[in-house]
């Protein structure tokens, strides 16, 4: 009996640090620690570009869109974006996707989804998305190809052609 309830104490507490992981971490952390950190010289203050940091500066769209890249978007959604993101403007945990490709260019959603944790330490967009869902989104490990198929699904989403 001891053993069981060793075993269930041991999965409960798996669980609760995956979930406190996945959800961000210590939320206790106030903004005044943020911005102390981030006016240090090892950090440099948060800005805003409208491609984002990373190594996307250029992205080429397609005209009309690529469907086997939408295929392979979805694909990648179903598995590793629909538990937080609804295909609508409504929040789920994170910001639902509709509109996100009239928001924010092509080069800064490429550079967020494989430049998670830099994009959220340096971005202030970024940022902003973290103080209205609450929770940062982890990093999904994507490939550039992967982001590229993730975003040929967005503009698709958007109606876009």
């Amino acid at each position: 009996m001891n053993k069981k309830h060793l075993l269930t104490a041991l999965v409960i507490t798996v669980i609760t640090s995956f979930f406190i992981y996945g959800c961000g971490g210590n939320s206790s952390s106030s903004s005044a620690d943020s911005t102390a950190n981030s006016a240090t010289a090892s950090t440099p203050a948060a800005t805003s570009d409208p491609k984002g940091t990373g190594k996307f500066t250029d992205v080429k769209l397609t005209h009309p869109l690529d469907k086997s890249m939408i295929t392979l978007g979805s694909a990648i959604y179903d598995v590793k974006c629909n538990a937080c993101h609804k295909l609508t403007s409504e929040k789920l945990v994170g910001p639902g996707w509709k509109g996100v490709t009239d928001r924010r260019k092509p080069e800064w959603i490429m550079n967020f989804v494989t430049n998670t944790d830099v994009m959220l330490n340096k971005d202030t967009a970024a940022q902003a998305m973290v103080e209205k869902c609450m929770v940062r989104m982890p990093n999904q490990n994507l490939s550039d190809d992967d982001a590229r198929h993730i975003l040929e699904f967005m503009r698709n989403n958007d109606g876009k052609n």
